[in-house]
């Protein structure tokens, strides 16, 4: 039976992203985010705009949405209550959140260069994707007390890496489902994938722009 509930959120589970911006002077921010889908070479994020990574977004155009696997899970929880915003936002302190210049170094992950974009890869990541600002659309506005402090941006996706350990044999191009282990927040919570119960008969999704098939 069906009970009407109001949740705090409605966060019923998406993958983690760990995704790398440019800093004014050079560094590198490092944010994990869960508000995010794919539709085709497209990505669409949720952040705050109160958030490093929405600022930088906004300043440079460009990111790079690296997946963390269960493997990476320490790495991305290490990243939990820092900031790249030097001062912290107020509403950020009263969550506890402290300003960490280093965010790799903290997350214990590597930066590694890029080919079209100027934000660097998270190495251990077994997925990561360059990708462009499309546009930017604001959340909420008909909510006063929302306006103007979250946003979605649209994601153009230019180059992709995958750890050759997740590819599936004879097919460079499609990631093996069995192999790729991704890392999911659940009601802000950790999870894996569990086992395959069945394969379903949809046809394959292609890229509009490449005719890859998702």
């Amino acid at each position: 039976m069906h009970k009407i509930s109001e949740p705090a959120i409605l966060y019923f589970g998406t993958p983690v992203v760990l995704i790398s911006t440019l800093n004014e002077d050079g560094t590198y921010n490092l944010a994990p985010i869960s508000s995010v889908f794919w539709l085709g070479w497209r990505c669409i994020i949720g952040m705050a705009t109160t958030s490093k990574t929405v600022q930088n977004l906004r300043r440079t155009g460009q990111c790079v949405l690296n997946l963390p696997s269960v493997n990476e899970v320490q790495a991305v929880n290490n990243l939990a209550l820092k900031t790249g915003m030097n001062p912290v936002p107020q509403a950020k302190q009263g969550r506890g959140y402290y300003y960490e210049p280093n965010k790799f170094g903290v997350a214990g992950l590597t930066p590694v260069p890029s080919q079209k974009v100027a934000a660097p890869r998270a190495m251990e990541c077994p997925v990561q994707m360059e990708a462009h600002v499309a546009e930017i659309h604001p959340i909420g506005e008909d909510n006063e007390q929302q306006r103007g402090r979250i946003v979605t941006m649209e994601l153009k996706i230019v180059q992709v890496y995958l750890e050759e350990s997740i590819i599936m044999n004879g097919d460079p191009n499609r990631v093996d489902p069995d192999k790729w282990r991704p890392l999911i927040m659940s009601f802000q919570q950790f999870y894996g994938l569990g086992n395959r119960y069945m394969t379903h008969r949809w046809p394959a999704f292609r890229s509009i722009n490449t005719g890859v098939r998702i």
